[in-house]
């Protein structure tokens, strides 16, 4: 298994062959400029809804999800993808993970099982010593990103609710995305101020992320669609290792509101409670 950990401060990220240190930014093509007379009444409106995205997401219920979490280091890309379902109002989802190739183009990690939960993520095929029938618990108020990039995607709520600090918004455009209609924002968001306006579920991750990153102030481009439904955002983090600025894009995407999504957690004769290999 050629899956790492990459530590700072408690920081671990999960990459193959990591030797990320870089930024990777994708922007998304948008039709319209959001100038003239209501462009003003639009940001205003648009940073309402961009402020409520978490709450709203919690009145719909749950959805399918997608992740993927994008670094580029010495002009080499690593993409991790991710996809699954998300229960919003119980705070929990799961993902399966995929590790991108190694270098020489084998496909040789096994996917990651993932469940998320408020306070914990639980991995199975974590590799690296742990028991292939076994799930690793990591608690995410202990970890120095909060969960922000840890497991290789960013919890789908949590990402909504680093929204609820968003400032300087702007207005984009509108676009189709997926055949659904949506409206672009993009602004910036502080972690620290995140966390103390974070719902409860989410506060005490996003106070362990605020003190573990380079930057507390994080960019992102969001799409919502005509309910006020968050159907993708894009964070770009940033934070140091060995003296380097490394820059993650994280992006999710939401879709199918109403999909059955419940998660029931491992017991505790499943969790692996031995040391895990660096």
């Amino acid at each position: 298994m050629v899956v790492r950990q990459h530590r700072r401060r408690g920081v671990a990220l999960v990459a193959a062959t990591a030797t990320a240190a870089g930024v990777v930014a994708a922007t998304a093509g948008c039709s319209g400029s959001g100038e003239g007379a209501g462009a003003a009444d639009r940001v205003a409106s648009g940073t309402g809804q961009v402020l409520r995205a978490a709450d709203v997401l919690v009145e719909a219920g749950s959805s399918k999800a997608s992740t993927s979490l994008v670094m580029a280091a010495g002009g080499t890309r690593v993409t991790i993808r991710g996809r699954g379902r998300y229960n919003f109002r119980t705070g929990m989802g799961q993902l399966t993970v995929v590790l991108p190739k190694d270098p020489a183009g084998a496909d040789e990690h096994r996917p990651i099982a993932e469940l998320l939960a408020p306070g914990a993520l639980y991995m199975k095929n974590r590799g690296a010593g742990v028991p292939v029938d076994k799930w690793v618990r990591l608690d995410t108020t202990a970890l120095a990103d909060g969960n922000l990039v840890t497991g290789g995607a960013t919890d789908p709520l949590i990402a909504a609710e680093l929204l609820r600090a968003a400032r300087g918004v702007t207005f984009v455009g509108v676009q189709d995305l997926a055949g659904i209609r949506v409206s672009h924002y993009r602004g910036v968001t502080d972690i620290v101020r995140a966390a103390k306006a974070a719902a409860p579920h989410a506060r005490e991750a996003l106070a362990a992320a605020a003190g573990g990153f380079a930057d507390d102030v994080v960019p992102f481009d969001v799409y919502l669609d005509d309910a006020g439904r968050l159907r993708k955002v894009r964070h770009q983090f940033s934070y140091l290792n060995q003296g380097r600025t490394v820059a993650v894009a994280s992006t999710t995407l939401l879709y199918e509101f109403g999909a059955a999504a419940g998660v029931r957690l491992p017991p505790k004769d499943q969790i692996f409670t031995g040391k895990i290999k660096a």
